[in-house]
């Protein structure tokens, strides 16, 4: 494997969890209303598990309040039953053409319980990326025993190295953001 094709492979794959750790830290509540509070959700679609942002539209009416207003009104009582099975802590209402969803205010343990969860999210990112970092390495010495110079080798696990450092620094400030967002009342 050349040097480009290997330091492209392991960007590409810390890049990954880069990104779904930052769609996993959108799902914590902040005490905010947004929609990303609830994507991803499945409702019974006529029988098929679907998406709720496939079979509504979603947005914050205001700082406190979800709004999910479905495209077939058959669907309500479904959009419904599937906010109170995914066990966010929320209370949904349901006037018949809307769903509602009041966002409480979180408590100060509440905050903190959901800081310790966004780090632990932090935590797993960054084991992640130290499993492409084994994995590039184990390459590396791989092709130093297969005949690539020691130099060339030790060159590629600096770059290796540098890519760790620098996706470890966008994880932990994303974490910091995350938590100011959260202790923010």
């Amino acid at each position: 494997m050349t040097l480009d094709k290997l330091l492209t492979d392991t960007k590409k794959r810390m890049e990954d969890t880069r990104e779904h750790l930052r769609s996993e830290l959108l799902k914590i509540r902040t005490g905010k209303a947004y929609p990303e509070m609830v994507r991803g959700i499945m409702v019974n679609y006529y029988g098929v598990p679907t998406p709720i942002e496939q079979v509504s539209n979603i947005s914050a009416t205001d700082s406190r309040t979800l709004s999910i207003q479905p495209w077939d009104k058959g669907v309500i009582k479904d959009i419904e039953k599937a906010i109170i099975e995914a066990n966010l802590g929320f209370n949904p209402m349901n006037d018949g053409d809307l769903i509602r969803i009041p966002v409480p205010p979180l408590t100060e343990e509440r905050r903190k319980e959901l800081v310790r969860q966004a780090k632990a999210q932090g935590e797993d990112g960054k084991v992640s990326i130290r499993s492409a970092r084994k994995e590039a390495m184990d390459i590396i010495k791989q092709g130093v025993k297969d005949g690539m110079s020691e130099d060339e080798g030790k060159r590629m696990e600096d770059q290796v190295e540098d890519l760790v450092k620098s996706f470890y620094k966008q994880i932990d400030r994303m974490i910091e953001v995350k938590q100011d967002d959260i202790m923010t009342i």
